[in-house]
């Protein structure tokens, strides 16, 4: 079992910046990837960016050069730097763990965290 415990939501006007992390505890041996997803009202779940334990980061196109996305591997963190926000942006954000068991991946995944993107 993983158990991740994110934090850094709000309410923030366009233009602003959001800091959002993610810390994971349990079985993190297995872990592979941590990374953030989003899911607006009436949407799918969506990534947002990804990244490694080797630190190699994944975005979605509509972040980049926008977000920037960092793991602490000592602290079993990763962060989500969300910088000139959009109200397009604005949704309920999952923190994700990707575990790997060579023959099979799982998904763990957070609570949820609002960010929500005053026009």
């Amino acid at each position: 079992q993983v158990q991740l415990v994110e934090s850094g939501g709000g309410l923030v006007q366009a233009g602003g910046s959001l800091r959002l992390s993610c810390t994971a505890s349990g079985s993190i041996d297995n872990i592979k990837t941590m990374g953030w997803y989003r899911q607006a009202p009436g949407k799918q779940r969506e990534l947002v960016a990804a990244i490694t334990g080797g630190g190699s980061p994944n975005y979605a196109d509509s972040v980049k050069g926008r977000f920037t996305i960092s793991r602490d591997n000592a602290k079993n963190t990763v962060y989500l730097q969300m910088n000139s926000l959009k109200p397009e942006d604005t949704a309920l954000y999952y923190c994700n763990a990707r575990l790997d068991f060579v023959t099979y991946e799982y998904d763990y995944w957070g609570q949820g965290t609002q960010v929500t993107v005053s026009s």
